[in-house]
C-alpha cells in the first residue's frame, strides 16, 4: 500500500520522491509538507510536481497521471472566440500587473466560493515573479482588467496555474495570447495539470505521466525564462 512522503525542514529543497510514487487515491498526491520557497517550487516544476492545497492543510504536492497539456499548435480557436478577439475590444499584455492577476484568480467564484490561492501561495508566486520565473497574461477592456492567467516558465515549458474571467471570453483570450507567445518564444508545451471539459474544447488533451516526464527531460530548464511580448 502506497503512502505519501512527508517533507521536513531538514530535507534539501531540491528533493522530492519520484513522481511514479504518487497515490492512485487521491489521484496524483505525491508528498506533503515542506515549504513554498522559490528553490523548492522550481525543483518541483522541473519534475512535473505542483502544490495544491486548501487553507488549514499542509502543503500538498501533486503529480497526476494522466496529465492535461496543450501543445500550442493544437490550440482550438472557436468562431465565437475569434469574433471576441476581433471585435471584443480586448487589450492583451504580459507581466504588467502580476499581483492583480493572481488576486483575480483567487477571488471567490459562483461555483467555488473558496480558494486554494492562500496568502502563502500568493507570496510564493509573487517571489517567483520577482525572480523571473512566473509570468502573467492580462486582458483589459476599456482600461479595466477583465481576465488573465499566470504560471511558470522553465525553458520550453509553461506550467499554467490558474486563470480568471470577469467578462465573456476574457480567460480564453488570455490563453490564446499565451499560445501566440509560446509560438514566438519557441515553447513546446503548456502544462494544464488536470483535464476539464472547458479546456478540452480549446484543444487541451491528456497524456500519460511518463510521456509528460519525457517532455520535461527534453524541454525544461532550471533558469528563469522571459515571456517576450513584442
Amino acid at each position: 500500500m502506497r503512502t505519501i512522503t512527508w517533507l521536513s525542514a531538514h530535507d534539501a529543497p531540491e528533493w522530492f520522491p519520484p513522481p511514479e510514487q504518487a497515490l492512485e487515491e487521491p489521484a496524483g498526491l505525491l508528498a506533503a509538507g515542506g515549504d513554498l520557497s522559490p528553490q523548492r517550487l522550481v525543483a518541483a516544476y522541473r519534475r512535473g510536481i505542483f502544490p495544491w492545497y486548501s487553507p488549514g492543510q499542509p502543503v500538498l504536492w501533486w503529480s497526476p497521471d494522466p496529465r492535461a497539456v496543450l501543445f500550442p499548435e493544437e490550440f482550438r480557436c472557436t468562431r465565437s472566440l475569434a469574433k471576441s478577439l476581433r471585435n471584443g475590444g480586448f487589450t492583451l499584455c504580459v507581466n504588467q500587473d502580476f499581483a492583480a492577476v493572481i488576486d483575480g484568480c483567487a477571488a471567490p467564484r459562483a461555483a467555488s466560493p473558496g480558494t486554494w490561492i492562500t496568502s502563502e501561495m500568493r507570496a510564493a508566486y509573487l517571489a517567483l515573479h520577482d525572480l523571473g520565473y512566473a509570468h502573467s497574461v492580462e486582458v483589459h477592456h476599456q482600461g479595466t482588467l477583465v481576465g488573465g492567467l499566470y504560471g511558470v516558465r522553465l525553458g520550453g515549458v509553461f506550467f499554467g496555474e490558474s486563470m480568471f474571467s470577469r467578462q465573456r471570453d476574457a480567460s480564453k483570450a488570455a490563453l490564446s495570447h499565451l499560445v501566440t507567445l509560446c509560438r514566438r518564444n519557441n515553447l513546446a508545451v503548456i502544462d494544464c495539470q488536470l483535464p476539464s471539459r472547458h479546456l478540452a474544447s480549446l484543444g487541451v488533451r491528456s497524456i500519460p505521466r511518463v510521456q509528460f516526464q519525457a517532455l520535461l527531460e527534453q524541454h525544461v530548464a532550471a533558469t528563469p525564462g522571459a515571456l517576450l511580448d513584442p
